[in-house]
């Protein structure tokens, strides 16, 4: 098994236990003290053990992970400070991936496979606007209609606007102006570009699991400069992409080694303006997916950015320094000292103010779940490049030889809502022109009733149902959808698989 050295003190290595790596953990501290360094560290220690991890690059600093490093004279430096007589450098296997399918390969997914949780989240809407979402959803899911991308969406939206009045419930109620600022959201998001992460092929979870031919865990890097100018959807991926491997993986218990380690960077993106009883959701898949194998780190400047209930949580911790300026900066000192099993030989407190770069505080899990006394370390070089990649030409090679990029490059519009409705309007309309007289007993002209009547049953018999009902009822068995079965979602409201 391999030995995870995180860092070192005086000769000494301080190390964390691979069968305790899936109870998560957390790395804090002020801009500019080593975070980004320690989470290379930490994601070449568990691609050498074979662990795949996934991390996102929020300043292109991450890419260098494909060359090995090099000794300088300041790296020279460095080793001697803390004691180290060489390092063995080494590149590691990387996977791109860039939501804008620019920097790296795309990834998608289809506004069913998202929910209406996340994309409300998304969105940012507020109660009654989310409350639409949710009937727009479920009449798509009861009604086995794949919502693929937003023009997908829109289409079932424009139908249920346009039909609500022959339809009862919820449908009925649906306000106009609320769908109306809906919609407006989401074109905006089609402005930005965003709309080309809603299709297919849609990522599957078990493309960021994978080793290399020496049995190396992938490393998995979103490009997220972009993308990090946008926090709502920044975060919402994440929370979405956590909540599929929740969804997907089975239950392993407690494995020798983590399946998966899962890295939120800047997570305090993640927790900002979470209504609570997302919190809630989000604090039970914390606590329930470390037992499908996956180990979840917060990257954040400050311990106080991460709710108690999920900080409790973490029981793998590395605190780099925090600057005591103000009284909530003394209140995030107090708080990260008070998170560590102390040390009598050190004064935590004191120490988090006055760590040096690439200095930590650290506290692993032991071999039985007990949380280690705190230690004040040098974290260990790591063994790629630090820094970004010495040429951008070698970064893109480097995508283009991925296997990956065959499965995902190119975007998939299969047939969905958009195309199932504009069909049956199409075959509805051509249906009312060889029978106006059937139109005319129907008592009204849209198709929401009719559609509604072939989904749900009227209780006439085929002999007496009208040429439009039997045409809908035709265009929906020719889609082969799950009618009359309702598509079931998880904790997160993503759908389970």
């Amino acid at each position: 098994m391999h030995i995870m050295d995180i860092g070192i003190k005086q000769g000494s290595f301080i190390s964390m236990v691979p069968k305790m790596a899936n109870r998560h953990g957390l790395v804090t501290g002020a801009t500019g003290t080593g975070k980004t360094v320690t989470l290379q560290v930490l994601a070449e220690n568990f691609s050498e053990m074979g662990v795949p991890v996934f991390l996102q690059d929020v300043k292109g600093d991450l890419t260098g992970i494909i060359e090995p490093g090099k000794e300088s004279s300041g790296f020279r430096k460095r080793l001697d400070l803390i004691g180290l007589e060489s390092v063995d450098f080494s590149h590691f296997p990387v996977t791109f991936w860039d939501l804008f399918g620019e920097l790296g390969h795309p990834i998608r997914t289809t506004v069913t496979d998202m929910g209406p949780l996340m994309l409300s989240k998304l969105l940012n809407l507020n109660d009654v606007q989310t409350s639409i979402l949710y009937t727009v959803f479920k009449f798509a899911d009861e009604n086995g209609m794949m919502l693929l991308d937003f023009k997908d969406l829109m289409s079932v939206i424009d139908f249920l606007v346009n039909n609500k009045k022959n339809m009862d419930g919820e449908i009925h109620t649906i306000n106009t102006a609320s769908v109306g600022a809906i919609k407006r959201k989401l074109l905006i998001y089609e402005e930005e570009g965003i709309e080309h992460f809603f299709g297919e092929p849609a990522l599957d979870i078990k493309d960021l699991m994978v080793t290399d031919n020496m049995g190396r865990g992938m490393i998995n890097i979103l490009e997220s400069a972009r993308l990090f100018t946008n926090p709502s959807l920044y975060s919402t991926f994440l929370l979405w992409l956590l909540s599929e491997l929740f969804e997907e993986l089975d239950e392993v218990g407690d494995p020798d080694k983590p399946r998966l380690v899962f890295f939120f960077d800047e997570a305090h993106l993640l927790f900002k303006d979470m209504p609570s009883f997302l919190l809630e959701k989000f604090e039970q898949v914390v606590k329930l997916i470390r037992s499908k194998g996956v180990g979840v780190y917060f990257i954040t400047q400050n311990p106080l950015d991460i709710p108690d209930s999920v900080l409790s949580q973490l029981g793998n911790r590395v605190q780099h320094a925090l600057r005591a300026y103000t009284p909530r900066d003394q209140k995030a000192v107090r708080t990260a000292a008070a998170t560590f099993r102390q040390n009598p030989e050190i004064d935590t407190e004191e120490a988090i103010t006055s760590l040096g770069l690439g200095e930590a505080l650290l506290s692993f899990l032991d071999e039985e779940g007990v949380p280690g006394m705190v230690e004040r370390a040098y974290i260990m070089p790591p063994k790629s490049k630090i820094g970004p990649a010495s040429d951008d030409e070698e970064v893109k090679r480097y995508i283009s030889m991925s296997y990956i990029g065959r499965k995902y490059e190119t975007a998939i519009d299969r047939h969905s809502a958009y195309e199932m409705l504009s069909e049956m309007a199409a075959k509805k309309t051509n249906a009312s022109q060889k029978n106006e007289q059937t139109q005319s007993d129907s008592g009204f002209s849209g198709l929401g009733k009719s559609l509604l009547e072939s989904l749900v049953g009227t209780g006439k018999s085929s002999r007496s149902q009208s040429p439009v009902d039997r045409f809908l009822k035709s265009a929906m068995s020719s889609m082969g959808t799950q009618v009359g079965r309702s598509l079931a979602r998880g904790i997160l409201g993503s759908l389970s698989k």
